[in-house]
């Protein structure tokens, strides 16, 4: 499976943006996928997780309410809404695939469990 993701950019304070991540392979549509990010000199960090069928999804404290993970199987595409955006959002967003369906927040929240990485799509979000 590979993956790539796309559509970040500079943002204003509150403003919004909209990530996609579209996969190549057979087996995404049983996998779950996730979103993290990593700000320079930080390390990376989960942001939000979504099932095989788009049914169930995860969240970090930080992004809840204000961001929004989904899929579309059928372009084997996965999105992460991103609303009501702060300067703490800039980085580094990547997309992950898992080789599980699905999982608790504890496994899915960490990026060990991914098998395949996109190359990232870098976010700044200042006035």
């Amino acid at each position: 499976v590979q993956l790539q993701a796309s559509g970040g950019g500079l943002v204003q304070p509150g403003g919004s943006l909209r990530l996609s991540c579209a996969a190549s392979g057979r087996t995404f549509s049983s996998s779950a996928m996730g979103w993290f990010r990593q700000a320079p000199g930080k390390d990376r960090e989960f942001v939000a997780a979504i099932a095989w069928n788009g049914g169930s999804s995860h969240y970090a404290d930080s992004v809840e309410g204000r961001f929004t993970i989904s899929r579309d199987n059928a372009k084997k595409t996965v999105y992460l809404q991103m609303n009501s955006l702060k300067p703490e959002d800039t980085a580094a967003y990547y997309c992950g695939g898992s080789r599980s369906a699905w999982g608790d927040y504890r496994a899915l929240s960490q990026d060990r469990t991914y098998a395949y990485w996109g190359q990232g799509t870098l976010v700044t979000v200042s006035s």
